[in-house]
């Protein structure tokens, strides 16, 4: 809640909030490179561990779907016993995960120690999010929103790299070892210095969650697995499309359960009358859709077609990240003082052009150079849109909804990334098929060396009209955003909040 002038009550006049912010960032950062680091290390998995392409990209999609159904309520958990508890927890759950990831030795104890770690991941993300809305005030939320969204979008863009070169000096092992001592870091400084926060009672709508999670697996496993059996029938039992149709249902279902509930319901649907929430966390979902669904294609094309090392084809995403990192400060300061459309237009508009103009470069010759062009273009979008999307969508939130509205808007950019997952997988199978390839799973296995040269055209086909889907996502994103209002600085119950603090309290 907030004082007249629009001081938020859960910290002292005298707090500094950018230490504990940062403690917790290291945290953040580190479950979401594991969001796309696996990336680069997928033929590398694949033929280390003797799987098919089907069952490997159910590390993807196992991670994010168990990240990503959870969220509805480890924010509601963060409000219930304190943001820096659910954190610590979060944050050991999927450190030691990430250990067992890299000591395993089949692709099902993979798979099973990747769902434990997208749980552990789930019970982070959402606390930094509503650490931030508790002691930031609201007039002064973009540069701290800026900070979480740039991570986002920073991680997003590292992973593949230092995936590259773990992969290579290391063994893939090694994605997930490198987590083990980040994570101890980040305990040790989110302990002594992450604040404690006043809880809140919450009541734990446990049936809404099982109706969410159960919605979005059925969807997801049947886009995902749908191209595999042809869509027709699952092993003889259920057919492709009545999986997905049923999953549509339940989650309608979830949503129905969600406006008959009175007393705190998972997903507060009165979040939705603020149009910005809504919009931001359309946009939100789009774009994680459509980087996660970018990253599989390019890296078969680099590995498979032109026969370089994971490190040599992460390094492509470099452009883009060091870009990222140029703009994101700029960015950061505008986030508070300008029409949150102006920025996120241009993300959305240079993201959609920078991905098409990719999917045009996709062949066996294409130079070096040429390939750097557009992923420097979607640095430049990715700086306009991760964090002014999420300081739009949470500027106005109510301090009481602190951790609900972080998990809604943190759900829907996971449920984004894993639809991105399963769809990219059932796209990349058809297009080959219409390219003429068969084997498809032999042939990505063999990735590291150039593939036959009578099939590097049309597998380079293929992979380029795959990236028609990120580019419709981001083309829905821009149209999506035109309807942005500013931003007025309500606060908490719509109070004016923009002369509320004092310098001290949000100065870094």
């Amino acid at each position: 809640m907030a004082t007249r002038s629009g001081m938020n009550t859960d910290r002292p006049p005298d707090y500094n909030p950018w230490p504990a912010l940062w403690a917790m960032v290291i945290g953040f950062f580190m479950i979401l490179v594991d969001n796309t680091i696996v990336s680069v290390a997928t033929p590398a998995i694949m033929q280390d561990l003797r799987t098919d392409y089907n069952t490997v990209i159910w590390v993807t999609s196992a991670y994010l779907l168990a990240y990503a159904v959870p969220l509805l309520v480890t924010g509601r958990l963060g409000d219930r016993f304190g943001p820096k508890n659910m954190y610590l927890v979060g944050l050991t759950i999927f450190t030691l995960a990430s250990l067992w990831c890299g000591l395993t030795g089949s692709i099902e104890m993979l798979i099973v120690a990747r769902i434990v770690q997208g749980f552990g991941a789930a019970l982070i993300t959402p606390q930094t999010m509503a650490v931030i809305t508790r002691t930031f005030p609201a007039a002064k939320r973009g540069g701290a929103m800026a900070l979480w969204g740039a991570t986002a979008g920073v991680a997003t863009l590292v992973g593949p790299i230092l995936g590259g070169v773990l992969v290579d000096g290391l063994g893939w092992e090694w994605i997930f070892i490198i987590n083990v001592p980040v994570g101890i870091i980040g305990f040790v400084l989110a302990a002594r210095i992450v604040p404690v926060l006043p809880t809140h009672t919450h009541s734990f709508d446990w049936f809404g969650v099982a109706l969410s999670g159960i919605g979005v697996f059925l969807v997801v496993f049947g886009i995902q697995e749908g191209e595999k059996y042809d869509w027709g029938r699952i092993e003889g039992i259920i057919s492709v499309p009545l999986l997905i149709a049923g999953g549509v249902v339940v989650f309608a279902g979830f949503v129905y359960w969600q406006s008959r509930i009175k007393n705190e319901p998972l997903v507060p649907l009165g979040l939705f009358r603020d149009r910005n929430f809504s919009l931001g966390n359309g946009g939100i979902a789009l774009v994680s859709l459509a980087i996660t669904s970018m990253s599989l294609p390019f890296f078969f094309y680099a590995q498979g077609v032109r026969g370089w090392s994971p490190t040599e084809s992460a390094l492509l995403m470099a452009p883009m990240a060091v870009v990222l990192m140029i703009l994101s400060p700029f960015v950061g300061k505008l986030v508070d003082s300008t029409h949150p459309r102006n920025i996120t237009v241009v993300g959305f508009g240079s993201a959609a052009v920078a991905m098409f103009w990719l999917s045009q470069l996709i062949t066996p010759t294409t130079p070096v150079w040429q390939l750097c062009l557009p992923m420097a273009l979607f640095g430049v979008s990715n700086a306009c849109l991760w964090a002014p999307l999420s300081a739009t969508a949470t500027r106005n939130l109510p301090m009481a909804s602190a951790g609900s509205g972080a998990g809604v808007y943190n759900t829907t950019r996971q449920i984004g990334a894993v639809l991105g997952s399963a769809a990219i997988a059932a796209l990349i199978q058809a297009r080959l098929t219409a390219n003429g390839i068969t084997g498809s799973s032999q042939d990505l296995q063999a990735a590291g060396d150039a593939m036959p040269s009578a099939i590097q055209d049309p597998f380079s086909i293929a992979m380029g009209q795959t990236l028609y889907m990120p580019v419709a996502a981001f083309v829905i994103g821009l149209v999506l955003v035109l309807s942005l209002a500013k931003p007025t600085h309500a606060g908490h119950g719509g109070a004016p909040t923009a002369a509320a603090a004092p310098e001290s309290a949000t100065t870094a």
